[in-house]
């Protein structure tokens, strides 16, 4: 339940704050003077789109908080991993800038837009002025009749197996193509494959040809700085080298430690140095042997380059993805080679698919016109109790468009018919309806969805659209029940739906010092009197309608009370 919304600075709502009560909540006043802007508020405070027009100008930001009491909402906070208010209610606040930037919070946590539309979903179910126009849109006909036939798990049953086939159709059309298409595929895939194979790459080659490539090319400045290197270890005829100077002084060393000790670790590092410098010399005779190279080598290794990069350019960056790109011929290749046998088990598949899918789609069929002939006889109560005597309303199944007579909804293909005069043959909503009948008809779909909907708060925008007379006074009558069992707010300009009310406010414009300003009241049976009085003879209030005013409070209390004892509620 919708308990507290508070306004700040949106349109030409400086700070408004509403207390709503349990039951029908109403909301009256002049046109013009601001009831949409609270629809508005509701919209953004539950997820809705937010835009800088919302903001009232001269203002930085515009602030919206609706406090609520739900438990369907505690249960989406603790699988969201929040926390509840304090006093246990669910807070949500909107935050929206005049350079149309907004945040979100829920119960002081930031959250995101979808997280908040997300919950304003199990919070709020509003019925704006454009719903009347969804009841004309077929398309959505079909997810009205799964709302009410309560068939989610018949239905994801039926997409499982719906999806599967369609899977399926797709492998076998991958793999369907005529014999020259596949004739020049197999050439291309064969050429590639024996072009990839017959260079044998090696992952990383390139990388170490080309490191012998510049260690080749400087093959002869190597060789000099070597031969020096030898020259100054090993010395020449008319020399000695440092191995043979570091030998001498280490065996002078060791003589002269003879007669001091102390010079013998002197003795053993010269030694060490003599062991290492012999390791060095070893390396570097290795690594000049590694130099001997045939004259070709260098050419070779060109080539091999050449060639490895001509196949990184055709199939991949690198050795590596040169290679991943032979897997990937191979297997094509055996598929197209393979296709028949594969395309006999794919088409034995699709058929066992087909079937089943058919078979969950015939039984989420069943429930669905059982379900049908049920919300006929309601939808046909309901508009009877609204003043639409007479009225035909049947839901018309024909099989789906899709390929082997199913879409991703089943086999049905739904529409709405209604014929509002007897005699007349039900025809589209669209074509019969007029725009007091569409709010009629939307309210007698709400009234009868609602025994399914977990949403405690609805809310009504413009409900009485088109709506007069005995028509009126039924919608009021009709809004009362809806909200025995929920809270339902609504905005209206009918003073039969006002007078059914259990908690009524007033929204006034007003200008002060060249601004305007909009205030929200809840009135009293005083001021509800005026109100509906108001509603009734517009500027002309008489002690006439005043009294009539009264009577239409009390006999609207009468009416409720009259509810409550034949349901037993109270």
């Amino acid at each position: 339940m919708l308990e507290l919304l508070h306004i700040e600075n949106v349109a030409v709502i400086e700070k408004a704050d509403i207390e709503f009560g349990g039951g029908l909540n109403v909301m009256t006043g002049e046109t013009g003077a601001g009831k949409s802007i609270v629809i508005d508020a509701l919209y953004a405070v539950t997820g809705g789109r937010a835009s800088k027009e919302l903001v009232r100008t001269g203002a930085k930001t515009a602030v919206i908080t609706a406090a609520f009491s739900c438990p369907e909402g505690a249960a989406w906070l603790t699988e969201n991993d929040l926390e509840p208010d304090e006093s246990g209610q669910i807070v949500a606040t909107r935050k929206i800038t005049a350079e149309g930037k907004s945040t979100c919070r829920i119960n002081g946590t930031p959250v995101t837009a979808s997280q908040l539309r997300e919950l304003g979903n199990i919070l709020l179910d509003i019925h704006g002025q454009n719903d009347g126009r969804k009841l004309m849109d077929e398309a959505s006909h079909l997810r009205y009749l799964d709302g009410y036939a309560r068939d989610q798990d018949a239905a994801e049953a039926y997409g499982e197996a719906y999806r599967n086939y369609r899977e399926i159709c797709a492998q076998l059309k991958a793999l369907s193509m005529d014999e020259s298409e596949k004739a020049r595929r197999i050439d291309t895939l064969q050429y590639q494959i024996e072009e990839i194979e017959g260079a044998r790459l090696q992952p990383g080659e390139s990388d170490t040809l080309t490191e012998r490539r510049e260690l080749l090319k400087n093959a002869s400045k190597l060789t000099d700085a070597l031969d020096g290197a030898f020259y100054a270890l090993d010395g020449a005829d008319r020399a000695e080298g440092a191995l043979s100077l570091l030998e001498n002084a280490q065996g002078d060393v060791s003589a002269a430690a003879r007669y001091a000790e102390t010079l013998e670790p002197v003795a053993s590092k010269l030694l060490d140095a003599i062991y290492r410098v012999q390791d060095a010399r070893e390396e570097l005779r290795d690594f000049r042997d590694s130099l001997d190279f045939s004259p070709r080598e260098l050419d070779e290794i060109e080539l091999r380059l050449r060639l490895i990069r001509r196949l990184t350019r055709k199939y991949g960056a690198d050795e590596q993805e040169v290679l991943e790109y032979l897997d990937k011929c191979r297997r094509e290749l055996a598929d197209i080679e393979l296709s028949e046998e594969k395309t006999a088990k794919l088409e034995a598949r699709r058929v066992k698919a087909l079937a089943q899918a058919k078979e969950l789609a015939a039984a989420l069929s069943e429930i669905r016109r059982k379900a049908a002939k049920k919300l006929e006889k309601q939808i046909i109560a309901e508009l009877n109790d609204l003043s639409m005597k007479g009225v035909r309303f049947t839901v018309d199944f024909a099989p789906a468009s899709g390929e082997e007579g199913l879409d991703r909804t089943g086999c049905d293909a739904v529409r709405f018919l209604m014929s509002a005069n007897a005699g007349e043959r039900p025809d589209r909503i669209s074509r019969i309806a007029s725009g007091g009948e569409l709010s009629r008809i939307m309210l007698a779909m709400k009234n009868v969805l609602a025994e399914n909907d977990t949403v405690n708060t609805m809310v009504f925008d413009e409900i009485d659209t088109g709506v007069s007379g005995i028509a009126a006074q039924r919608v009021g009558e009709k809004l009362s029940d809806l909200a025995g069992g929920r809270q339902v707010l609504c905005v209206t300009h009918l003073p039969q739906i006002a007078a059914m009310a259990d908690t009524q406010f007033v929204i006034e414009k007003a200008q002060r010092d060249g601004r305007t300003y909009t205030s929200v009241e809840k009135l009293d049976f005083a001021g509800r009197t005026r109100e509906i009085a108001r509603l009734t003879g517009g500027d002309n209030v008489t002690e006439l309608t005043l009294e009539s005013a009264a009577e239409q409070l009390q006999a609207a209390e009468g009416y409720k009370t009259g509810k409550k004892g034949k349901t037993g509620k109270g």
